[in-house]
């Protein structure tokens, strides 16, 4: 059985594992919280340019559920997230996320007008920009190393699997290769990525769903976030799911995954997210993530128990 050479719990103030709060005080010394922003892009797995349909599990706002509305201006946006999120935190700094769809999915002149638009705000302190690693032509990535040196900067991409018989059940529409690619074409540059993973896809064990964390632990990426999968309403996914191909996870079971998986993580790899939230309007399942505070306690209280912490493993396991 693998052991730890710490006698006591790495901690990141009262957490077991490296926190995106953590990281934001660390790095800023107060709060700061993500506005999430929808620029109007699209998707190239959407407009047929290389599928149509999207990923089966994307809602029709392309992941940008809880983002400002496309139907006004990024600056109007902006002032309404933010207002939103200072009723729960009154005095923090500001991260502008372009959350919704592809967000380099267009032509460099207009991704300086999105991005510097944002970072010209009072109390932005960085970017946070979720694209496709197929989405990374030369031209943008060399604006996005011009960008890293301008602000603090991340880069997010869904990987959601290793496994190339999930990616084509799930219409990803890229091969894990061109994930490795981009992952690479980004830290030549010195660019911080985020990776997004899902538990819980169709026909994926527990085995399986680990190997993608760990195959995670060994990239060149600074964080994570780990998505439970939401089944919602008008996305392909729920035919899939009344043919019998998908299975939701339990509470106690998602738990039990997310503390194995922080076990093998190198401690330096800041954690965004290790559940997600999907409109109650939408939701078909699991019904328990509505409970999202609960899991959370669930996780801390798991990593209590085993008296384990993320990294604990990592350097065994090489």
């Amino acid at each position: 059985m693998l052991t730890s050479t710490h006698e006591a719990p790495l901690l990141w103030g009262d957490k077991r594992f490296h926190t995106w709060n953590a990281e934001m005080r660390e790095v800023f010394q107060e709060k700061v919280f993500k506005v999430t922003l929808d620029a109007g892009f699209t998707c190239p797995n959407r407009d047929g340019t290389i599928a149509k349909g999207g990923c089966t599990f994307c809602s029709a706002r392309g992941s940008g559920d809880f983002a400002g509305s496309r139907r006004d201006d990024l600056v109007t946006q902006f002032n309404t997230i933010r207002d939103r999120q200072h009723q729960k935190w009154p005095h923090a700094k500001y991260i502008g996320y372009f959350q919704a769809y592809t967000n380099t999915y267009a032509p460099v002149e207009e991704l300086r007008v999105y991005f510097e638009t944002i970072l010209k705000q009072p109390g932005v302190v960085g970017l946070s920009i979720a694209t496709r690693p197929d989405c990374l032509p030369d031209d943008v990535v060399e604006y996005l190393a011009e960008l890293n040196e301008l602000t603090y900067l991340w880069v997010e991409m869904g990987l959601q699997t290793i496994h190339e018989s999930t990616s084509q059940l799930i219409n990803r529409a890229h091969d894990t290769q061109c994930y490795y690619e981009a992952v690479e074409k980004l830290r030549r540059h010195n660019i911080r990525i985020c990776s997004h993973i899902i538990y819980g896809l169709p026909q994926e064990d527990h085995e399986m769903m680990l190997s993608t964390g760990r195959a995670v632990a060994g990239m060149d990426v600074q964080g994570i976030k780990i998505h439970l999968l939401h089944l919602m309403r008008k996305t392909p996914m729920v035919k899939q799911y009344e043919a019998g191909l998908l299975r939701f996870l339990e509470q106690d079971e998602y738990i039990g995954l997310i503390a194995d998986t922080l076990e093998f993580l190198p401690p330096e790899m800041i954690v965004h997210r290790l559940t997600g939230d999907a409109p109650r309007d939408l939701l078909i399942g699991p019904m328990w993530s509505r409970r999202k505070w609960e899991v959370l306690n669930g996780i801390d209280a798991e990593l209590k128990r085993r008296n384990t912490w993320q990294g604990k493993l990592w350097k065994e396991l090489g």
